[in-house]
């Protein structure tokens, strides 16, 4: 296995990851992202995000083999008017037949190592409240898992509503 950062050609592995994950999120129908939103998104100018995969390399031979991404980890640039430069990872994914072997550790890492590089103040994230695996494991990292603060989302719904009520 090898992390590397993701490329374009990349999306495809990536949106079906995004899909395994939107499942196991209990949401199946939630993902509206496209290849081409990715591509647009992560590989343009000015990107919107960032990714390292996770890639398998499966031989067969030394002059046959071939490589699948098996994990994933998402994430961009925030401000915070406290700290200044923070990370938000945005998800972190592995393919369900090969979690328990340090992929998700090897991509948790290389986002840490990037904030470290990137001089960034704090790196965040948010987890489900009933997905006690993920939560076990950012806190024995050193983590905190802060639970007096809500998430706040408005949706698209949501967006045009207020704007036509005021």
């Amino acid at each position: 296995m090898i992390i590397r950062k993701g490329i374009s050609s990349d999306m495809p592995s990536v949106l079906a990851l995004i899909k395994e994950l939107a499942v196991f999120e209990k949401e199946p129908d939630a993902v509206e992202v496209t290849v081409d939103d990715l591509i647009r998104d992560g590989f343009s100018e000015n990107p919107l995000f960032y990714c390292f995969v996770a890639e398998e390399v499966i031989e067969s031979s030394l002059e046959n083999y071939s490589k699948q991404i098996i994990g994933i980890a998402l994430y961009y640039y925030r401000y915070s008017t406290w700290k200044g430069k923070t990370i938000h990872l945005e998800d972190l994914i592995v393919r369900e037949d090969k979690r328990g072997n340090g992929v998700g550790m090897a991509l948790y890492g290389e986002v840490i190592r990037q904030g470290k590089l990137d001089n960034v103040r704090r790196i965040e994230w948010a987890v489900l409240d009933w997905n006690t695996p993920a939560i076990n494991f950012y806190k024995k990292t050193g983590a905190n898992v802060l639970t007096d603060w809500h998430l706040v989302q408005m949706d698209e719904n949501g967006i045009k509503a207020f704007l036509n009520s005021n």
